[in-house]
């Protein structure tokens, strides 16, 4: 197969697409797409990631969500459930089990 019939890593293609959708203005030439819009959309991602699971630790009680007028939404252990954390953290079956039917 030649190299402009080779196809891309489904998943690389969509990040670049999911940039280009993101910000439809944008232009860049291939080094410029490598460096700095990937990690761009790589780090969009992973914020919205890391919100998903911020929010999931909230709802079972891990962490206590304040928010803040100068900076936000502030994130801190519950240190109630600092058993309970340990015990999750560290994979325990029977916990694991029923924080995912909360």
């Amino acid at each position: 197969m030649s190299p402009r019939r080779a196809k891309p890593a489904p998943r690389l293609a969509s990040e670049i697409l999911r940039y280009f959708l993101r910000n439809p203005q944008a232009g860049d030439n291939l080094e410029g797409v490598t460096r700095w819009r990937l990690a761009d959309q790589r780090i969009y991602e992973t914020v919205r990631t890391t919100e998903k699971a911020l929010e999931w630790l909230v709802g079972r009680g891990f962490l206590v969500k304040e928010s803040k007028p100068w900076c936000g939404d502030l994130y801190r252990l519950n240190t109630g459930m600092l058993e309970k954390a340990d015990y999750f953290v560290a994979g325990e079956p029977d916990l694991k089990r029923d924080v995912d039917e909360k």
